[in-house]
């Protein structure tokens, strides 16, 4: 239930119709949700050997430091929390592309949406900011909704009547060179990668699990396996109900494709309360992230990775300011140069790929310098290295196809993941002066 409550988010409310755009086949739509979740065991099974291996109060940060060295911990530590703010942005967007068609009657523009995302943001950083906190009742709530729409969704799969019958655009896959059907498949796993996402956080459980040899593989490979056949179906109800054109090419003024699936099956409430339900939950999903990732910032200023500022804290609140404003600066920052979900969903997986190849790879080092661990009762991954080394070349290759798809997304994540190491030495530099 941990590895499912991880996993399971807002993405698949959206990003069916970005794999659909960049797949030339259904097959290889298809082929992107079965690769996808083969990953995301790996990496889940991965990570839960790292923490498992050195459980540390710090996460990300500690490990790295222990594998590589502190600048390259400060760098990634930073890239994943810029790559979360652009999460948060992108599924605020979600959320948004939703709720827009019922305000704005007469047709919706990127601007328009951008700017309800950001409105979402911006409230949510007032509350917080108020030390106002939704109660755990509230993210309850919050998975209740997704669990229902997606049962929703997959329920649809049982009425043919809904099936769309419009004959689809066959693509020959022997007219197009391997490079182009490589390229499909790639910015296609790239979308399902996102929606997969969330698999990591196996890495702060590893060593609290009793009997961690049998329970973490068996609960990371039942959770995932449920994952990929909840995503399998409700990928299938869209292409059999919307249809695979429609899911490519939909209507830039029609509601989201959950909502279109809601409005075939129960008419136009369905629409109007499918929309609202999502875009709610989209409200607590960023009343989460802003309340977590302002805590990581505040974790690495104790550590001294980050200025003091960011301890900075309202006593009688209980709110740290100057935490919770930059993060949530950072994400109305990645709205306001992305505007769209497919240009911050490029950002953030490449950032994402940076991150998750080199915290994988500290596997290999921690294995040779933790041996006295071995036969203590750790959890250990079988099939050691297929399964890191499959998990660290597919975001490697991920990356690439981003960069070939668009090399903007390529240079950017490079130049702040360059940044930020220069800023660490740089600082560094500073303090050793001061003192």
């Amino acid at each position: 239930m941990i590895v499912i409550g991880l996993v399971i988010g807002m993405g698949i409310f959206r990003t069916s119709k970005d794999a659909a755009q960049a797949a030339l086949t259904p097959t290889i739509f298809f082929a992107a949700w079965v690769v996808g979740g083969f990953v995301a065991l790996c990496g889940a099974l991965t990570y839960a050997e790292i923490g498992s291996r050195y459980p540390v109060t710090g996460g990300y940060y500690r490990v790295f430091s222990y594998a590589y060295h502190p600048s390259i911990a400060f760098a990634i530590n930073c890239i994943i929390l810029i790559s979360n703010a652009a999460s948060l942005s992108g599924v605020a967007l979600i959320g948004s592309e939703y709720i827009a068609p019922l305000i704005f009657k007469n047709g919706t523009t990127n601007l328009l949406t951008s700017l309800i995302a950001m409105g979402a943001i911006v409230l949510f950083y007032g509350v917080n900011l108020m030390g106002l906190r939704m109660s755990s009742k509230t993210q309850n709530v919050l998975m209740l909704i997704k669990i229902g729409m997606l049962l929703v969704l997959i329920s649809a799969l049982f009425f043919p009547h809904l099936y769309n019958t419009q004959p689809a655009k066959i693509v020959d896959l022997e007219t197009k060179s391997f490079g182009i059907i490589l390229l499909s498949f790639g910015v296609a796993l790239k979308a399902t990668s996102f929606t997969y996402g969330g698999y990591q956080q196996t890495i702060n459980f590893g060593e609290e699990v009793k009997n961690p040899t049998k329970t973490i593989p068996r609960g990371i490979f039942i959770g995932i396996t449920v994952i990929i056949i909840s995503y399998l179906l409700v990928s299938y109800s869209y292409y059999n109900i919307i249809g695979f054109d429609q899911l490519k090419n939909p209507d830039p003024n029609s509601p989201g494709i959950a909502a279109i699936i809601a409005e075939k099956m129960f008419g136009p409430p369905g629409k109007y309360i499918s929309s609202i339900l999502l875009f709610v939950a989209v409200l607590a999903y960023v009343n989460v992230l802003l309340l977590s990732n302002p805590r990581v910032m505040y974790a690495m200023s104790e550590d001294g990775i980050l200025p003091a500022s960011f301890q900075k804290r309202d006593e009688k609140k209980d709110v740290l300011t100057v935490s919770l404003t930059v993060f949530a600066s950072v994400c109305i920052i990645v709205l306001f140069f992305a505007k769209t979900f497919d240009k911050i969903l490029s950002f953030t997986i490449f950032l994402d790929s940076i991150g998750m190849a080199t915290s994988a790879a500290t596997i290999f080092i921690l294995r040779k310098r933790t041996r006295h661990l071995d036969g203590t009762g750790i959890y250990k991954i079988k099939f050691y290295p297929i399964m890191p080394i499959i998990f660290i070349a597919t975001y490697i290759f991920v990356g690439i196809m981003i960069g070939v798809d668009n090399w903007k997304y390529a240079v950017t994540g490079l130049s702040v993941f360059t940044a930020f190491l220069l800023l660490y030495f740089v600082t560094r530099k500073f303090r050793t002066q001061k003192s």
